[in-house]
């Protein structure tokens, strides 16, 4: 399936479908061990959650995008839906359920490593049916992650698949997911850890990243990008391989860098650029989320993505 932008230049829809929290993130002397309190003067409170993520480093990259989701009748998801609408992210299908709206506790250091506990909450009621409400056409960008129900996911790709849209999957957090379900995705998106743990499930005896990429690649008959953090990201499709470089940044906050990737990956995806075009242009966008405290408020906007893509080459 190839992945260009409609015959009229405009850039397809991303659909997102997937979690959405409210991010509560501590900036800390150091990481706590167990049985440690750890003291800081405050903290800070934003959208988060993968899906939420990677919509909105969509957006902020000029995509239009619509989030499918779920949150609580609480203070925090009027807080999130408000948070997209404000984007202009279409949020007629981020759908009110009982319970509580999904919670992040992000912990993070001096050197920018975290840690983060999430309870899920209304994420884990999270139905592919909520699609349905969607035009999902062959244009049509859908990205997935794996903080929802794995069976939500499965039945998400399938419904997607059925219409010939185009389907980016990370898999992230790593989760067991059917090989059926693996080979209708177009573009599979890891990181170094989920590389390893899908590579063992799928029995490739590989552990080298780019000896992953390939193997999953060709096992799969996808598209497949491990990203590597500081290093950029790798990615194979057929027998290409190609490697984009990160920006050397001084990182701050790793939250939310991965999501930042996936999004503007798919922003760029849709607007008709070739794979090792998006791969580089979401891996500049990555690292600048490095450098600001949080997710959601650390995602650039196109022209800043711009701006470092044109310096980084000396332009």
């Amino acid at each position: 399936m190839p992945l260009q932008a409609t015959p009229n230049g405009r850039a397809p829809m991303i659909t997102v479908f997937g979690s959405i929290n409210v991010d509560l993130t501590f900036r800390l002397p150091h990481l706590p061990v167990v049985g440690e309190t750890v003291l800081t003067p405050t903290f800070t409170q934003a959208v988060g959650g993968k899906g939420a993520n990677q919509a909105i480093a969509a957006a902020r990259d000029g995509a239009r995008v619509r989030f499918v989701g779920c949150v609580g009748p609480d203070g925090y998801g009027e807080t999130a839906r408000d948070a997209l609408a404000g984007l202009n992210i279409d949020v007629s299908s981020l759908n009110t359920v009982p319970g509580t709206t999904g919670l992040a506790a992000v912990w993070i250091d001096g050197e920018g490593r975290n840690q983060i506990a999430v309870a899920s909450g209304a994420n884990e009621v999270l139905k592919a049916d909520a699609l349905a409400v969607q035009t999902i056409a062959p244009e049509t960008f859908v990205v997935l992650q794996m903080e929802t129900p794995a069976s939500a996911v499965e039945a998400a790709v399938d419904y997607a698949k059925q219409r010939n849209a185009k389907i980016v999957l990370n898999l992230a957090p790593a989760r067991p997911l059917a090989r059926a379900v693996l080979v209708q995705v177009d573009v599979l998106v890891v990181n170094e850890h989920e590389a390893a743990i899908l590579s063992k499930d799928l029995q490739l005896a590989h552990s080298r990243p780019v000896d992953q990429v390939a193997a999953l690649a060709q096992a799969l008959g996808n598209t497949v990008i491990i990203t590597l953090g500081a290093e950029g990201a790798i990615g194979a499709s057929g027998d290409k391989v190609w490697r984009v470089e990160a920006l050397r940044v001084r990182a701050i906050d790793t939250t939310g860098a991965g999501d930042c990737f996936v999004g503007v990956l798919a922003s760029e995806l849709g607007r008709g650029a070739a794979l090792p075009t998006a791969m580089r242009r979401a891996a500049v966008a990555g690292s600048l989320a490095c450098t600001i405290v949080g997710a959601m408020p650390s995602f650039p906007a196109r022209a800043q993505i711009d701006a470092a893509l044109v310096g980084s080459s000396g332009g």
